[in-house]
C-alpha cells in the first residue's frame, strides 16, 4: 500500500483524514504522514494493516500493478 493509494481511497469514500483516523484507530497526524509519502510504505505494519481493513470495511480494494478490479472504478497506470 502507497500514500497515494490511501489519499486515492479516502477520495472516493469522500473521507476527511480525521474521518480515517477515527475509523482506523490511527492518529490523525500519522494519516497524515503516511499519506504525504510516495511509494511503498515504510513503518509499522499493523498501523498499516488497520488503515487498510478501515478502508477495505467500506468496499475500497486495493489492487498491485496488472490486476483487475471486481466492479467499476479508476486507476493510475505508469506515464508514457
Amino acid at each position: 500500500m502507497t500514500g497515494e493509494q490511501i489519499r486515492a481511497a479516502r477520495a472516493l469514500l469522500k473521507w476527511s483524514a480525521r474521518e480515517l483516523a477515527d475509523a482506523s484507530g490511527i492518529g490523525w497526524a500519522t494519516i497524515q504522514r503516511l499519506e504525504s509519502k510516495n511509494g511503498p510504505l515504510a513503518g509499522y505494519g499493523q498501523t498499516h494493516e488497520a488503515i487498510r481493513k478501515a478502508l477495505e470495511a467500506q468496499g475500497v480494494q486495493f489492487l498491485e500493478a496488472g490486476q483487475v478490479a471486481a466492479g467499476p472504478g479508476a486507476a493510475l497506470g505508469g506515464k508514457e
